[in-house]
């Protein structure tokens, strides 16, 4: 079967250069869905990977896009299974995650466990606003036991007003990448490197990876400050099509995370 992940547009996404590198596909015209069925067989070296047709899907560098989770190859093969007359990435988020870990984030964990942790040192629940009191007191409400969490587990993390930076003490760094080597695979770093690059936190990130929240009590929580200013002012149309979009992704890591 010819490779048609190497012929689509992966998206775009804010994570470290060698996950941009994979996912920065040219621009080109969307290709006609050429299958009938997607579903999921065993994979040749193990877990499970979707097929078209009987044909396993390869990601761009040729490797089989396969997982070791059943209900999770099953969702990406649902994915494939969705397709209309044009076979779209935009709506394939599974899919153009397990391309990334794959094909980039397996060659460079080092480098992309390094560009997560840097989060620590510039988390959003660490800058806080200084009025009007509303806001104050719902960051304080969404925030704060998160970080009472991480301080539990080592990482005492520094609060400041503003934007000013604020350095974060050694040992709570430290703290934060050992919960974080927890989450080796290349599938849960790119998991893990998107929900922390939507949100802004890392804490946020390792406490949803940890079980310590909701998936929609976590993402709430990212979009505070946004959520009461739409409170004040109204929501903005392109704004909200924006985080739309960005749901998508988050709740597509999140599936990739639980999936384990």
């Amino acid at each position: 079967m010819r490779d048609i992940l190497s012929d689509l547009d992966l998206g775009e996404d804010k994570l470290s250069d060698p996950v941009r590198e994979t996912q920065a596909g040219l621009k080109k015209a969307l290709p006609k869905r050429f299958y009938t069925e997607a579903s999921v067989i065993p994979g040749a070296e193990g877990g499970f990977v979707v097929a078209l047709d009987g044909k396993t899907v390869r990601t761009p560098s040729r490797r089989e896009l396969g997982v070791s989770s059943p209900a999770l190859a099953e969702a990406i093969a649902a994915e494939w299974q969705a397709q209309k007359d044009r076979i779209d990435p935009a709506t394939m988020p599974l899919t153009r995650l397990v391309n990334t870990a794959l094909d980039g984030v397996a060659m460079a964990a080092e480098e992309v466990f390094e560009d997560i942790l840097r989060y620590a040192g510039s988390d959003l629940l660490c800058y806080r606003a200084a009025e009007p009191e509303a806001l104050v007191a719902m960051e304080s409400e969404l925030w704060d036991p998160y970080l009472d969490w991480a301080a539990e587990r080592g990482a005492r993390l520094i609060l400041s007003e503003g934007i000013v930076h604020v350095e974060q003490p050694p040992e709570a760094i430290r703290a934060m990448a050992a919960l974080l080597r927890r989450y080796a695979t290349p599938l849960e770093l790119t998991a893990l490197h998107t929900i922390t690059s939507l949100t802004g936190s890392l804490v946020l990130a390792l406490a949803l990876a940890e079980g310590q929240g909701e998936p929609s009590d976590i993402w709430a929580a990212a979009h505070a400050d946004e959520d009461y200013a739409i409170s004040q002012w109204g929501e903005d149309f392109e704004a909200a099509a924006r985080r739309a979009k960005r749901l998508i992704d988050f709740e597509a890591a999140v599936l990739i995370l639980q999936a384990g």
